[in-house]
């Protein structure tokens, strides 16, 4: 597999158009990026956006702010915006003492406009969907995706098509996708299922695919690697030792990595300085951590997947090839935790302030099972993802949360009720 972290700088293909190509990540077979609609090279190997500058943290400087803040990264200067990034790098101070480490930052991508990291991936695909000329875009999802995709095309102005796994998607998230005009479908079957008959529409034209398969979506999320970067510094001192996210398709995995590997080869990052890579999933969706764990190339598709974390409630991540060697190359690793644990790290996380649905709460409860086995040292400064608003999926919530307590309409029944001072 061509990805290392420290590996040279490509040179620039023919196919490059304004500086931007793709290349095969298996092959290194290289492709114009906006003559043709491609999310695949000839043999079916994923596909990676390559850049002939690459840059360094002084061409963010006087950026403005959010993702096109970071276009000296991306493949165009702006894109179509709500707008998004710039989200939370939240101090956990209790957390972090029961945790038992030197620094605790959750970086909160809930805080986004449709409440989620998604629309990062979302104002650069739909650019470069204007850019190829579509006009009706698709995507198969567990909730977040829909929203984003559905607010971004209607930004955008274009039609969009999401799949959904019937039952298995938080109403918050299908209102969402409902709203912003989207034509949602409802398959019977699970996600991975959508998103096989997604990108067998898009074979056939029908649809231009934005699921994180298709790789400009990838670098939109690789701002909140370099976000993170950029902030913890400027408010630590140091960059973090270890970052740890939720894995669902792996496309957050994917990016970061990217982002980081683009820092390095341009001087503005030493591989020393790179944060371990470690991705969490719920115990009934954890092919990347089966692989991790013995040390597999690949990952094996589970074809049966069940957990509350329905963000994260996916048996096949298409991003996998390119997130293993980034857990790797990085020295991080994977875990798997309970939905019981999801949802104490759900509860621990809102009583700091922080509302996040069950597949963001993840981070924290992967993040508590590897400090209890020594993984993660007491020295250590970590960045917890979180990937979605507590509001995606309020079902949840209400289950992770206290029970109202009923009350006569008197005062004097509230202050014997609350036992008043």
């Amino acid at each position: 597999m061509s990805l290392k972290l420290s590996a040279a700088a490509p040179a620039v293909p023919a196919e490059a158009q304004n500086g931007v190509w793709l290349a095969d990540i298996e092959t290194g077979e290289t492709y114009a990026p906006f003559d043709e609609i491609r999310y695949t090279g000839e043999d079916g190997n994923l596909l990676e956006v390559r850049y002939a500058e690459l840059p360094t943290f002084a061409d963010f400087k006087g950026q403005g702010r959010g993702v096109w803040r970071y276009h000296a990264a991306l493949p165009f200067r702006t894109g179509v915006t709500l707008p998004e990034g710039d989200t939370p790098l939240h101090k956990a101070p209790r957390i972090r003492d029961e945790i038992g480490i030197n620094s605790l930052r959750v970086k909160h991508e809930g805080m986004n406009p449709t409440g989620s990291f998604k629309d990062r991936g979302m104002t650069v695909g739909v650019r470069v969907a204007k850019e190829l000329g579509v006009d009706r875009l698709a995507c198969a999802s567990t909730g977040n995706t829909s929203a984003a995709l559905a607010a971004y095309g209607a930004r955008g102005g274009m039609e969009t098509l999401v799949l959904l796994p019937a039952g298995k998607v938080a109403s918050g998230k299908i209102a969402q996708a409902a709203l912003h005009d989207a034509r949602i479908l409802e398959v019977d079957g699970n996600f991975d299922n959508c998103l096989d008959i997604v990108q067998d529409l898009a074979q056939k034209g029908e649809v231009y695919l934005l699921n994180s398969l298709n790789p400009f979506r990838l670098e939109g999320q690789k701002t909140i690697g370099i976000e993170i970067l950029e902030r913890f510094m400027a408010e630590e001192g140091v960059f973090p030792d270890r970052i740890v996210l939720p894995v669902g398709n792996a496309g957050n995995t994917s990016a970061l990595y990217k982002a980081f590997r683009e820092l390095v080869q341009s001087g503005a990052l030493d591989p020393t300085e790179v944060p371990r890579l470690t991705g969490v999933q719920a115990a009934g969706a954890a092919p990347m951590v089966e692989a991790v764990e013995h040390g597999w190339d690949g990952i094996q598709r589970w074809e049966s997947v069940e957990t509350r974390a329905t963000a994260i409630r996916i048996g096949n991540p298409v991003n996998a090839p390119k997130a293993l060697p980034g857990i790797r190359e990085t020295g991080g690793t994977a875990v798997d935790v309970s939905d019981d644990e999801i949802t104490d790290a759900q509860q621990s996380l809102a009583k700091e302030g922080i509302g996040v649905e069950p597949a963001s709460a993840a981070s924290i409860a992967g993040l508590r099972k590897l400090r209890d086995r020594g993984v993660v040292d007491s020295t250590e400064n970590v960045v917890c993802l979180t990937t979605g608003h507590l509001l995606k999926d309020t079902d949840e919530a209400f289950k992770a949360g206290g029970d109202p307590e009923p009350v006569a309409n008197d005062t004097d029944a509230v202050l014997q009720h609350i036992g008043a001072k």
